[in-house]
């Protein structure tokens, strides 16, 4: 899919209940529950809800009229007015024992798989290409050197490094890489079951869809899924809504056609083995296995770029067969002095605060002698001091020594004899730094308006 106006996949609405490749009773089922759920509506209205052409829907209530499970009350305009009949309450009332669902109607698993499959993340990315993906970053050619075969490759990718050298940020961003647009159903049956794919903490619909799309399916930008040490066993394994009665899809069905970052990777309580060996067959074959539960098994695709990104010792997650299975592997370190003042520049312009070549150079050497190498984090985080310190002392926002060495003393912690601490003080997780979300100024101070070529990261 191109843009919100097109329907590329022609995926048209269905005209009659034998398109929309599901069991009719599902469908007759839904219309029941929603009836009852309403006690008064009408054919817009189960439209609109079911995710059904009106002229679908007028097919289905007149069939069900036909059974004597739903009477017409009256018309509005040119729409019936109606209700459930003694039987249709009867009926409806079984139904909702078993599913309260009375959402979307889902599309079949084997229409999901061919959207899927026609939408592949097809992967070719060159330098200038990764350039306009990370714009807002400071990365250098030699970083993305290497990111990009990564990304050319199928497989996962393992970002390592210690922390807040922008592993994080640069994940986040992977996704921008492909930045047109893909169809994600509501929701998929299986077996009688439906299963809840479309989620908006996951999916950000276009702004507009197109007119002759199906309602079932809904055009959305490539999705990004980024867990950390939250994730669990069970967030990749269907999970049964006892309230509502449906399935919700694991993560990596809600990131087909997109990117899935692991962050923290290590941290989980479902160690590396575990989460590598449930993903063997996936990160192989392309497709990933789930069960109902009452034990029957169905196959999905898995169109997943995976991304794994630590701050640990790659020693200590796995060993030479783990990292075997992963084939792209990227160091991401320290930075150096020069992409620090070209950073500290940006953020300094953008957040208002004074700075000179001087001043830079103070700083750049304090954090190496308190931390013992420089993070892209830091010049946000001194920032960041230095308005809160001149704001508490009236004074305009300037870095000098006097503001650096204050709010350093603050920044780092001291050992108990009152050495050097290291980063105690420094956010649980830098790589979230206001770094990566300041636009780049259009003025910016010095150094010059393009990085250094020798930059390490960003």
């Amino acid at each position: 899919m191109s843009s919100g106006t097109e329907n590329d996949q022609g995926l048209r609405p269905p005209k009659s209940p034998e398109d929309l490749g599901v069991p009719y009773a599902l469908v007759a089922d839904l219309v029941l529950r929603r009836c009852l759920l309403e006690g008064k509506t009408n054919v817009t209205g189960l439209s609109n809800a079911l995710a059904l052409s009106a002229g679908l829907v007028d097919k289905i209530v007149q069939e069900l009229r036909e059974k004597k499970e739903i009477e017409v009350l009256g018309m509005v305009g040119r729409d019936y007015t109606l209700a459930l009949t003694g039987l249709g309450q009867q009926h409806a009332n079984d139904r909702l024992a078993q599913s309260r669902y009375a959402g979307a109607c889902p599309v079949s698993l084997g229409q999901y798989r061919d959207v899927v499959a026609r939408q592949r993340l097809a992967v070719y990315v060159n330098r200038e290409m990764l350039k306009t993906a990370f714009s807002d970053l400071v990365i250098a050619d030699e970083l993305l050197d290497d990111l990009g075969p990564a990304l050319n490759a199928n497989g996962a990718m393992f970002l390592y490094g210690p922390p807040g050298t922008g592993k994080t940020s640069i994940a986040e961003r992977i996704v921008r890489i492909s930045p047109d647009q893909v169809l994600v159903p509501k929701a998929v049956e299986v077996d009688g079951q439906v299963i809840s794919v479309f989620d908006s903490t996951v999916h950000v619909a276009a702004d507009r869809q197109p007119d002759d799309l199906d309602p079932r399916w809904v055009l959305c930008h490539r999705p990004r899924v980024i867990v950390g040490g939250e994730l669990t066993g069970s967030m990749l394994d269907l999970t049964y809504d006892h309230t509502s009665g449906v399935y919700l899809a694991p993560l990596q069905m809600k990131a087909n056609n997109g990117v899935m970052v692991i962050d923290d990777f290590g941290r989980q309580v479902l160690t590396p083995d575990q989460l590598l060996n449930r993903w063997i067959v996936p990160l192989d074959r392309r497709i990933d296995f789930l069960s109902l539960n009452y034990g029957v098994s169905f196959e999905v695709p898995f169109d997943v770029k995976v991304v794994l990104s630590t701050n640990l010792d790659p020693t200590d997650l796995g060993d030479e067969a783990f990292f075997r299975r992963i084939q792209s592997k990227i160091f991401i370190g320290p930075i150096i002095e020069d992409a620090f003042d070209w950073i500290l520049a940006r953020v300094a312009h953008a957040m208002g605060v004074a700075c000179d070549g001087e001043s830079a150079a103070y700083l750049r050497m304090l954090c190496v002698q308190e931390g013992g190498d420089l993070r892209p984090y830091l010049p946000a985080d001194v920032c960041k001091l230095v308005k809160a310190l001149a704001l508490y002392e009236g004074v305009a926002p300037a870095l000098d020594r006097h503001s650096i060495d204050r709010v350093l003393s603050l920044y780092y912690t001291r050992g108990i004899e009152g050495g050097p601490g290291g980063y105690g003080k420094a956010p649980a997780d830098p790589a979230d730094s206001l770094l990566a979300e300041i636009a780049v100024p259009t003025a910016p101070a010095a150094p010059a308006a393009e990085p250094p070529p020798s930059v390490s990261t960003f």
